[in-house]
């Protein structure tokens, strides 16, 4: 039987129409390549909850559940786990991101980001996300 991981994850996105990427550090599976904020789904978490407990954890930002809106998702299959990723768009939240684990962080526009920065999970997500942040303006 395949072990299925739930992970959500957040594409920050600014008034200019960049989303924030985070590095994942060394010592982590994957490391060096560049993700959406975000992490694991806990015992008796929903996604929302869960994206607005790693928020604050990874970034020390405070998001309120109406500012998630869910974009698309990833079903990717690793060695080992097969891989559940909502990925939800926010254009709010309280505080500046700052990197609280050590990671590096970029602001990019998604057509912009290069897919072989990427974990695999994530390259399908970048054109329904640059289609959002394109028709989408800022408020």
């Amino acid at each position: 039987m395949i072990r299925v991981v739930l992970v959500a994850a957040a594409a920050l996105l600014d008034p200019d129409h960049r989303v924030l990427l985070a590095e994942r550090p060394a010592g982590k599976p994957m490391a060096g390549l560049w993700e959406f904020p975000g992490g694991k789904v806990g015992e008796g978490e929903t996604p929302e909850r869960a994206l607005m407990r790693e928020l604050d954890e990874e970034l020390g930002i405070a998001v309120a559940p109406a500012e998630l809106i869910p974009l698309v998702f990833a079903s990717h299959g690793y060695p080992g786990f097969h891989l559940l990723m909502p990925l939800f768009v926010c254009r709010a939240w309280t505080g500046t991101p700052a990197p609280r684990e050590g990671q590096r962080l970029q602001w990019l526009r998604p057509d912009a980001i290069d897919a072989a920065t990427l974990p695999p999970a994530d390259v399908p997500l970048l054109a329904p996300l640059a289609a959002f942040a394109a028709r989408r303006p800022s408020p």
